[in-house]
């Protein structure tokens, strides 16, 4: 029995994952849950997984989580940054399941790593953001830290049995999201509601986004860099709409393995669970012959100036990388909130990365302090353009 903590228990990988464990329930056991707001959601969770602890946003939600839980309840309910560490850094707990979208992630999962936990990461921003100190506090503490996201679980699974000295390339894919075929003069009159229709993935709001403004590739470069440790430009993206192939890697004798599956988050949450052994599951199948034809079509940089960003922030290191995942999380919030255009998002990421004085990361304050930099720097230009525009 593997006992599981859930950072983002109520987002889309949250759910798969308890999706996951409830249909395996001889081998895994939840121990510990942490959500925001969405209380309702996390009272079913409580009631069908019985966790010891969970923690959500605030003292608020914390005092109304109480009012609607069938009493007596034996789940201790704490809140807030300290909530969540508490859940990662939870004593009966194996492994950490990492879900919390964004640059919340961070201090949680470092958190689980300090106790020792394994994880399970579905938050690309936490090795965006502090790679080289992730990669250097799991050494330290023989943590495992096995990886989610469709893409990375690919290349994972493409090096097993291989030696990383005979990597030519990894490969990564990306479906081109619902504005591959658009013409670029038209981005600029796209609404949110237009960013969320993903043709291949359901997945939360922010993802969905950077996945249409490829940004989500971009991050995936970076935490690509970290989590196989190849130099970035080793680390190319092809555009492939049908999202049967998750990612490849090439070897240097030519030879090139690719991992295939259907679209649905529950195979790679699977695979990290239940690592090194896999899980049976018949719930769903690719077919091979039903899907004809795999397309691949090299990624426009000029139409999704957010990869290029994403590339040169990863070349050049150090605190850019967080000034990109900020300013990003910022630009995206103000679309989704129609403060700011679609094509407005790669402009205030490249006006960040140009006004900010990189450094050389040497602890987790510098990770901290360059995205707190890079939030205000993007919030101004915001503010900035709706008082020009007002």
């Amino acid at each position: 029995m593997k006992n599981i903590s859930i950072l983002g228990s109520t987002g889309s990988i949250g759910v798969s994952a308890l999706d996951v464990i409830g249909s395996n329930s001889s081998l895994f056991k939840v121990v510990a849950l942490s959500a925001g707001k969405n209380i309702g959601l996390l009272k079913d969770q409580i009631g069908k997984f019985k966790p010891g602890i969970v923690s959500v946003l605030d003292e608020y939600w914390a005092y109304q989580l109480r009012e609607i839980l069938d009493s007596p309840s034996q789940t201790k309910i704490l809140w807030g940054v300290d909530g969540y560490r508490e859940v990662a850094s939870a004593k009966e707990a194996d492994m950490v399941v990492s879900a919390i979208v964004g640059a919340a992630g961070l201090l949680p999962t470092m958190e689980a790593i300090d106790a020792g936990k394994n994880i399970a990461l579905a938050n690309k921003e936490i090795m965006v953001m502090a790679g080289s100190l992730v990669v250097e506090k799991a050494a330290s503490k023989g943590v495992t830290i096995l990886p989610v996201d469709s893409e990375h679980s690919a290349i994972f699974q493409c090096l097993v049995g291989n030696m990383r000295k005979d990597i030519k390339r990894i490969i990564l894919t990306a479906s081109g999201g619902p504005f591959l075929h658009l013409p670029v003069e038209k981005l600029s009159e796209v609404k949110p509601v237009d960013a969320l229709k993903h043709p291949n993935w359901k997945m939360g709001k922010k993802i969905t986004i950077d996945s249409a403004s490829m940004m989500n590739k971009g991050l995936e470069v970076i935490e690509a860099r970290w989590f196989f440790n190849v130099d970035i430009d080793k680390i190319d993206v092809h555009v492939h709409p049908q999202s049967i192939i998750h990612s490849m890697v090439e070897y240097i004798d030519g030879s090139i393995i690719a991992q295939l599956g259907v679209a649905d988050m529950r195979g790679p949450i699977s695979y990290a669970l239940s690592y090194p052994e896999r899980l049976l599951r018949t719930d769903s199948a690719l077919d091979l012959f039903e899907v004809g034809t795999l397309e691949f079509i090299p990624p426009d940089f000029g139409k999704f100036p957010n990869l290029k960003c994403a590339y040169e922030a990863g070349r050049k290191g150090g605190t850019m990388p967080a000034v990109l995942n900020a300013s990003n999380e910022v630009a995206v919030e103000a679309f989704i909130a129609e403060k700011t255009g679609f094509m407005d998002i790669p402009k205030i990421i490249e006006d960040a990365l140009s006004s900010h004085r990189q450094k050389e990361i040497a602890s987790i304050e510098d990770v901290l302090e360059a995205d707190r930099w890079a939030r205000d720097r993007a919030t101004k230009v915001i503010n900035e353009r709706l008082k020009a525009d007002s």
